[in-house]
């Protein structure tokens, strides 16, 4: 029987633009009929797999997503002291067992197309390769020499991998990420900026004034996030290793609490960690609580606190769906930290999830 563990967070954003469009702006999503600040499931999984949380805490453990394996094995190889035609030859190779080579007139000829993720142990193994051409031998290697089905990378683990010459290879995510939104209706702001040259005479009247003028966009808002784990999958994913696997739990849940989007971060520093948090385990299939913002949450509701007003929203839907589905989840811990209000804590959280996987 599968356990999922299902993750709710409400997490305030000041002034920022944590995941723009093609345009620049904030990305939204109409849902409700009423337009929200989003942030996508990419770009939170991109910063907390690449936050310094997550790697500390899983350090030795995490994977690469890179098309530039041959590189990799090509600087290996020059280093060694391979002459540079046998070296692109060697590391196109073995960059070939992770996806379809660029053409070998192309800048990167050691580049594959796509971005692979790799694991450290395969890393090791692609090397070992690198070091039997070194050593004088004519390396025709196989998928089967480099790739693993299962092994101890964490991150590949849980959101998974595409292989598309080598499905065999490939993994489930054992992790799903929603968009974020906000729990009530937003607006994009625009702020119109200057930028005055510091060398600037400023007794010239023909050289005063400003020498750049910009507008960037941004919004501000109470975000809803959920995330899903499937920690038999997850657990299967790393080889059965189920330490590992509440470690990752355990770093994925934290950096979801703490990890801010590094969008425009050095323009607005909106970093924010979350204000509630909700943890279940079961066997349930799982659900979102979305539906509780699907009337956006007004300005005057709970007199005008939002984060309070959401919070209410999630316990309601929550309770409610347990009485007419029957019980959602079979154990719960929950977070909640407003102005003088403090409910359990992120460590409660973390214990709950790793003591879920042992």
């Amino acid at each position: 029987m599968t356990t999922f563990l299902q993750l709710h967070l409400l997490t305030a954003y000041p002034a920022s633009n944590l995941n723009r469009d093609d345009t620049g702006r904030p990305k939204t999503v109409e849902f409700g009929g009423v337009q929200r600040l989003r942030v996508s499931s990419q770009s939170l999984k991109r910063a907390w797999r690449s936050s310094s949380v997550f790697r500390d805490k899983l350090a030795g453990r995490v994977g690469d997503r890179t098309q530039r394996v041959g590189l990799k094995v090509q600087d290996y190889l020059l280093l060694k002291g391979m002459n540079a035609e046998d070296a692109l030859g060697t590391a196109r190779k073995i960059a070939a067992l992770f996806g379809k080579l660029v053409e070998s007139t192309d800048k990167n000829p050691s580049f594959i197309k796509q971005l692979a993720f790799i694991s450290p142990d395969e890393w090791v193994r692609a090397m070992a390769l690198a070091d039997r051409a070194l050593a004088g031998e004519k390396i025709e290697p196989d998928v089967s020499d480099v790739l693993n089905r299962v092994d101890g990378a964490a991150d590949i683990g849980m959101f998974g991998r595409m292989l598309a010459d080598d499905p065999a290879f490939n993994r489930d995510a054992a992790v799903q990420v929603a968009h974020a939104m906000t729990t009530h209706g937003t607006i994009t702001e625009d702020d119109y900026y200057v930028a005055v040259d510091d060398l600037k005479d400023s007794t010239d009247r023909d050289d005063a004034g400003t020498s750049f003028i910009g507008v960037q966009e941004f919004g501000s808002g109470l975000f809803y996030i959920y995330i899903c784990i499937d920690t038999n999958l997850l657990t299967a994913n790393l080889g059965g290793d189920k330490v590992l696997a509440g470690d990752a739990a355990a770093a994925l849940i934290e950096c979801a609490a703490t990890v801010a989007p590094s969008g425009k971060q050095t323009s607005f520093a909106s970093r924010a960690r979350a204000s509630y948090a909700m943890i279940e385990r079961g066997a349930q299939q799982p659900r979102t609580l979305a539906s509780a913002f699907l009337k956006a949450v007004g300005k005057r509701e709970a007199d005008g606190d939002l984060l309070q007003a959401s919070h209410d929203r999630l316990q309601t839907l929550c309770a409610n769906l347990d009485t007419a589905y029957g019980p959602c989840a079979d154990d719960r811990r929950v977070m909640y930290v407003n102005d003088g209000t403090v409910v359990g804590s992120l460590g409660d959280i973390l214990q709950f999830a790793t003591e879920s996987i042992s």
